[in-house]
């Protein structure tokens, strides 16, 4: 007897094992703050600055989100150093069980730019799907879905510009979920970029993992392959590595130094460069993100 199988909000998400194994706790491109807080009246906050180890540049934004939790609210609201205004209202399972409504909108006031983005999301057993219109580019209409059964993963998603009556992007993915490994394979960029994924949970202690990526319309020929690998070294900290086939190798280190303080080091070393030193900028890359939560 075929059962549902659990599916991710997205099918981007499909794959997801692998791609934070290799994206996630790796912060050498900057170093970067960030403290959260909460209130006893459901709102939370918080702050985060961010250092480019590249251009020099500081970001940041301030965060305050306020949730409802009996009937399913969460208004969001976001000013970032680059004076860009962020609201988001999410509404969950209020107008019937498994759906869910998202209005997103930005607002940059200097440069008049704004955006406006509606989700209507609708989730069950075995089943996710989602429908999002942008206002103002386009405007676009855009849908996904994903299904899932006995393990077997399936999405797919395109997007339809209603002034030009026609459709602009479409990609799809597949996946087998195991408790201990899952293998994905993308088609992006309307099937002209391919990614295959693998995610392996070796241990308790250890998880290993691998992306191919092949573009048929790149300059250079070839895939672009990169292997990665995360060990907990205690329950309060883990270190990761991983390199890829242009010879990068990148570490990250995360310590949980106290409850609410989290502390991660980033270092990537381009193995073919060791003793170069580039004028457009550093041949290697330090960085670091330090995390307060109360």
């Amino acid at each position: 007897m075929s059962l549902p199988q659990p599916v991710p909000p997205s099918w981007k998400d499909l794959g997801k094992s692998s791609n934070d194994l290799l994206g996630k706790d790796y912060p050498f491109h900057g170093t970067s703050l960030e403290v959260k807080t909460k209130t006893p009246s459901n709102v939370a906050f918080k702050v985060g600055g961010n250092r480019d180890s590249k251009s020099g540049t500081i970001a940041g934004d301030i965060e305050a989100k306020y949730t409802d939790k009996k009937n399913g609210l969460v208004f969001t609201e976001t000013w970032t150093t680059s004076n860009v205004l962020k609201s988001q209202l999410e509404l969950e399972n209020y107008l019937a069980k498994g759906l869910k409504i998202d209005i997103a909108t930005s607002l940059m006031p200097e440069k008049g730019q704004k955006s406006a983005l509606l989700n209507v999301i609708y989730k069950q057993s075995g089943v996710h799907t989602r429908g999002a219109f942008d206002v103002f580019k386009g405007p676009t209409f855009t849908t996904d879905t994903v299904v899932g059964r006995d393990g077997f993963l399936f999405g797919a998603e395109t997007a339809y510009n209603v002034t030009e009556g026609k459709i602009t992007r479409y990609a799809a993915a597949i996946g087998y979920n195991a408790p201990e490994y899952a293998v994905t394979v993308h088609g992006l960029n309307n099937l002209k970029t391919f990614t295959a994924s693998y995610y392996h949970r070796v241990s308790a202690d250890v998880e290993a993992g691998a992306k191919a990526v092949y573009d048929t319309k790149a300059t250079t020929s070839g895939v672009a392959l990169e292997v990665g690998t995360k060990a907990y070294l205690d329950s309060a900290a883990f270190i990761k590595a991983k390199i890829n086939n242009s010879g990068v190798l990148a570490l990250g280190y995360t310590q949980a130094l106290r409850p609410g303080v989290k502390a991660s080091f980033g270092l990537a070393l381009d193995t073919q460069r060791l003793n170069e030193f580039s004028h457009t900028g550093p041949t290697h890359k330090v960085g670091a993100n330090i995390v307060f939560e109360s």
